[in-house]
């Protein structure tokens, strides 16, 4: 009797268990259901307010359009011409300050001051719209400055200064490309312009002395390289002849040793030497190479600029959106009134 009580109350409890999971799958299902009924009210309040509301946004952006294609068709076409350059001896930070001056000048309608300093007349200089430099980003140049870093510091140093820490610090002077942008009214009025950029900088004492300076040094590791070289090629050709006149006794049955094997070590050690010292040889030539100028023109200004056809400064489409985006919030401002305003007056 007591056994038919216990497995009745078991039988209650898990139906009771059931019922509890049941319900909650059932209000979970429910919470998803509404989440996706919110999402879908949503979509459909939107779609219903620009049903509304279409023809006024639409007709607010035909205006905008049309006042914006009036001003697009009085404005002059505009031009463009790039100069890629690479800096040595931390110049960039003078020739960024130079075209951000130009640009001022610019900015400022200092017709008569360009022309002075490009050398042009007053109504070509009237025509320069911008002047602008950016960096040429490249991740290598941050990796090999830590590198270079690394390895002209301590150990301490390395480890409470990380990659992160660095990259951080790395600033748009220390990229070694950089792209200089002029814009004109004109297409043919870059020609020359480069000339003048480069010595705005370049004509710097301070830049002139470090230049020669390591060049100097350059020349003068290069000379030291070719002695040593040199020499080595000498020591070569000595125990090329030991190694030969000892093979000879070998083969007249002489047993006088006159360096065996370390003669042999040797000739392997300066094949060695030679051949660090033929790459360090050519190293240096693209150091001279790079570091004969200033600053190196990587690629020069179009003699003939591109035409500059940039939407995002197009009228048509800046007065387009404009007009659509104040319409659309204007009705948006009216609607939200009106709804709290019929919210007030509910009971």
């Amino acid at each position: 009797m007591s056994t038919a009580k216990n497995n009745n109350e078991e039988e209650v409890d898990l139906g009771s268990l059931f019922v509890i999971i049941g319900k909650g799958f059932k209000n979970f299902f429910n919470f998803i259901g509404s989440i996706f009924k919110g999402i879908f009210h949503f979509l459909i309040s939107v779609l219903l307010f620009f049903k509304i509301h279409f023809k006024k946004i639409i007709i607010a952006a035909v205006i905008g359009g049309v006042i914006g294609t009036f001003l697009e068709s009085g404005s002059q076409d505009k031009y463009g011409s790039n100069l890629i350059v690479k800096p040595n001896f931390g110049s960039s930070l003078q020739l960024y300050k130079n075209i951000n001056f130009f640009n001022d000048l610019v900015d400022q309608e200092k017709v008569l001051l360009l022309a002075s300093i490009f050398n042009l007349d007053s109504t070509t200089a009237a025509g320069f719209t911008k002047f602008e430099i950016t960096p040429v980003v490249n991740n290598n140049d941050i990796i090999n400055a830590y590198n270079k870093f690394i390895l002209t510091v301590d150990t301490l140093t390395v480890k409470s200064y990380d990659f992160e820490e660095f990259k951080t610090s790395f600033t748009d002077y220390d990229y070694k490309l950089h792209d200089i942008v002029v814009e004109a009214k004109y297409n043919d009025v870059f020609n020359g312009l480069e000339e003048v950029i480069i010595a705005s900088v370049i004509n710097n004492n301070y830049f002139d002395r470090i230049k020669k300076l390591t060049n100097e040094n350059l020349t003068r590791k290069d000379s030291l390289l070719r002695e040593n070289l040199i020499k080595v090629d000498s020591l070569r050709q000595v125990y090329m002849r030991v190694m030969l006149e000892e093979s000879k006794k070998e083969f007249t049955g002489t047993s006088i040793d006159l360096g065996g094997t370390k003669t042999s070590t040797k000739e392997i050690e300066l094949f060695s030497t030679d051949r660090k010292i033929n790459e360090e040889l050519g190293l240096i030539a693209v150091a001279i190479g790079e570091k004969s100028e200033v600053i190196n023109v990587i690629s020069n200004f179009q003699t003939i600029g591109y035409e500059i056809n940039d939407i995002t400064k197009n009228y048509i489409f800046i007065l387009a959106g404009l007009s659509f985006f104040i319409t659309l919030f204007v009705i948006l401002f009216i609607d939200l009134n009106n709804y709290l305003s019929s919210y007030k007056k509910k009971p």
